[in-house]
């Protein structure tokens, strides 16, 4: 079970509690609450406390969603678990519009200027804001739970598979598409890339071949833009046939099928261009990192029998996997990643000019937007409690978004903070079940 954390008198922490003993905590007056965010106790008295057990931190970096578990290697027991969901795909997009408007605007007023984007110089080793994003995002959970676990031991899944690199350290460049990789890492990017499915029929949970879409007697290549999964049955209907006249008349899969094999590996390439950023980051931790590759992870996860997930094959992550994992009943925490807000002074439609007035003061009687608040109304048509997410305005008049809706009109007055924004929204994930074992 998902436990919760403590901090002692000098807000040093000590080992996670379950649930139930931290309620007792808090009914005896004993301890309060700190943070909601992990939820973390601190205790109000320096009591006896037990040898503090040192904990793991596991990390499955993805492109879109991060894995994280804490781990006691003693027990094999999975004390937290958590999903980073980022937003590099945002930050993309909003670069985007803001280099259109920019552009808009050069050709609009400042056109007899010299161009001046070319003066700039890149630091060394720098990184896509939105790359730069997933890291920042990684580090700061880990420092993060670090101030309310004893972190000990830092666990990252390092790379895919780097078979070659073990049997030749100093391998690099188009050396790493030949030899013992070069079967098993395309078989398995064509796992992944087609849903572990037939691509024509859609079957699962049977043997798949490797299938040119083009047939290699129309001289086909073997690149991975080529290739897809088919059953058996399928692979030998379609023989050497173009793909157009093996499906004429299923225009809606020809398309799909076409389009998904020109899809660009950008999720790959934003992993693979940020783990070794990822890994110096950690080891700036002042933490031992050990580093784990994705098979090693996947044996790990299918010799203990667990489901696929995120936070699952965080803790599966390594060398230092315990034998026995304890997962039943924990509930991973929900991350989102939403940012600090924008630095625009002002709105601008699509094509760059103002739609608003300027921007006020970001906070607003102590308040600003994206705190979670708790407000008391005790008087009036609005009379009852809300908690939820504050949108804050110069009048004082605040609005709270809550699970039922959106309330308006709510004076500051009333609102008590419970937890201040911090970038992210939080949510709980399904508890775990161990998996019935079939018959």
């Amino acid at each position: 079970m998902s436990k919760v954390f403590v901090v002692d008198t000098n807000k040093q922490p000590l080992n996670p509690v379950h649930p139930g003993y931290a309620r007792l905590l808090l009914r005896q007056g004993k301890a309060a609450v700190y943070k909601r965010y992990p939820f973390t106790l601190i205790l109000k008295t320096g009591a006896q406390c037990p040898k503090v057990e040192p904990l793991r931190l596991k990390i499955d970096p993805g492109s879109k969603v991060t894995g994280i578990a804490l781990v006691n290697d003693a027990s094999g027991e999975v004390v937290f678990a958590a999903h980073l969901e980022h937003r590099g795909t945002q930050i993309k997009k909003a670069l985007d519009q803001r280099r259109g408007v920019r552009r808009g605007r050069r050709q609009r007023k400042t056109r007899y200027r010299q161009p001046r984007f070319l003066n700039r110089r890149r630091r060394q080793n720098w990184l896509a804001p939105s790359l730069e994003s997933r890291i920042s995002n990684i580090v700061t959970w880990g420092e993060r739970l670090r101030r309310f676990a004893p972190i000990s031991a830092i666990s990252q899944e390092l790379v895919r598979f780097d078979l070659q690199a073990l049997e030749h350290p100093e391998i690099n460049g188009v050396e790493y598409q030949q030899g013992t990789r070069e079967g098993y890492e395309v078989r398995e990017y064509l796992l992944e890339k087609w849903g572990r499915r037939c691509t024509y029929c859609d079957a699962s949970g049977l043997p798949l071949q490797v299938e040119h879409i083009r047939s290699r007697a129309k001289l086909g290549g073997n690149r991975p833009g080529n290739l897809c999964l088919a059953c058996e049955p399928c692979n030998l209907a379609k023989g050497t046939q173009d793909i157009r006249v093996f499906l004429i008349e299923q225009p809606e899969l020809l398309k799909k099928i076409l389009d998904q094999a020109q899809k660009p590996l950008k999720d790959s390439a934003a992993v693979n261009a940020t783990r070794w950023a990822l890994f110096e980051r950690l080891k700036a931790l002042a933490l031992p990192v050990e580093c784990g590759s994705g098979g090693l992870t996947k044996y790990n996860r299918t010799t203990r029998g667990l489901s696929k997930d995120h936070w699952i094959d965080a803790a599966c992550v390594g060398k230092t996997t315990p034998e026995h994992l304890c997962l039943t009943g924990v509930a991973p925490q929900e991350i989102t990643a939403k940012g600090h807000g924008c630095r625009q002074k002002c709105n601008v439609d699509d094509i760059g000019f103002p739609r608003s007035k300027p921007k006020g003061t970001k906070k607003v009687k102590g308040f600003q937007t994206g705190d979670l608040v708790r407000a008391g109304v005790t008087s009036g048509t609005k009379q009852g409690v809300y908690v939820g997410r504050v949108l804050v305005r110069a009048s004082g008049s605040f609005d709270i978004q809550t699970k039922q809706g959106r309330v308006q009109g709510i004076s500051h007055r009333f609102c008590t903070p419970l937890h201040r924004c911090d970038g992210y929204t939080y949510t709980r994930g399904a508890c775990y079940a161990n998996p019935t074992p079939s018959a």
